[in-house]
């Protein structure tokens, strides 16, 4: 079990205790915010709760249902009938005439 100790004030983990009970330092967190890490007795880190980092950031959570689907709409966006069209092509070339696709469009980018 990781030994918490009052570092002028802060409850404070040693980083051996820390690295050996992870899972009780995070418990820890969860229920005080913040646990300091420290080294020779020394402060030299600290594990904050996510609402503590928020806090002093600023950050807003990250709303991933409106990013999943502004990524739905880009790639909608991106499958036309043209590039299907491509796709369907690619895949059924021959490796001959895939190979001298390749062969062209190096001698392009020279």
């Amino acid at each position: 079990m990781a030994k918490a100790r009052k570092h002028a004030g802060r409850n404070s983990v040693s980083a051996t205790d820390a690295q050996n009970n992870f899972g009780e330092v995070l418990a820890q967190v969860a229920r005080e915010g913040r646990v300091f890490i420290t080294r020779y007795r020394r402060p030299e880190a600290v594990v904050l709760s996510i609402p503590e980092y928020e806090a002093l950031t600023g950050v807003e959570p990250v709303d991933l249902k409106a990013l999943e689907g502004e990524f739905d709409d880009m790639v909608a966006r991106m499958h036309t009938a043209t590039q299907r069209e491509a796709v369907d092509a690619l895949f059924g070339s021959s490796p001959a005439n895939l190979g001298k696709a390749a062969v062209a469009g190096a001698r392009r980018k020279r």
